[in-house]
């Protein structure tokens, strides 16, 4: 009895572990692009700012899901249902459209990286060593 206690406690410590370790949502950028803040990628993907240091400034997100939901809770304190309503009303009003959608990961990062002033989010698991990181 007391090592299915032992290994039920493991088991636990261990989804514990990854779970907090699965809530690292990375913010890559183009090579052009410096560190920046919570607050500046919340008004980037927002719409609020456009351009930084006078290079225009180009938003991807994921298709709803995990990561993305993620992403929005820890950068602009949201649910995915009122960002999408969030960009309903900013679209009819005219005041802009929302970061284009890609797929997967790997589009993100394909994208970022062929585009200069892009800006995208991916998983901590999904970064490569030639990747610029400009938010934890």
């Amino acid at each position: 009895m007391m090592k299915f206690k032992l290994k039920l406690i493991f088991a636990l410590l261990a989804l514990v572990i990854c779970e907090a370790h699965a809530d690292n949502v990375v913010v890559i950028g183009h090579a052009g692009l410096n560190k920046l803040n919570a607050n500046t990628i919340q008004r980037i993907f927002t719409g609020k700012i456009i351009e930084i240091e006078g290079k225009h400034v180009t938003a991807v997100n994921l298709k709803a899901g995990a990561l993305r939901d993620r992403f929005l809770q820890h950068y602009l304190n949201q649910k995915d249902d009122k960002y999408t309503a969030y960009w309903t009303v900013r679209r009819f009003i005219g005041k802009g459209i929302p970061p284009k959608e890609l797929s997967s990961a790997a589009e993100v990062i394909r994208f970022v990286q062929a585009t200069p002033g892009a800006i995208g989010y991916v998983d901590e698991n999904e970064l490569k060593p030639d990747m610029n990181v400009i938010s934890r």
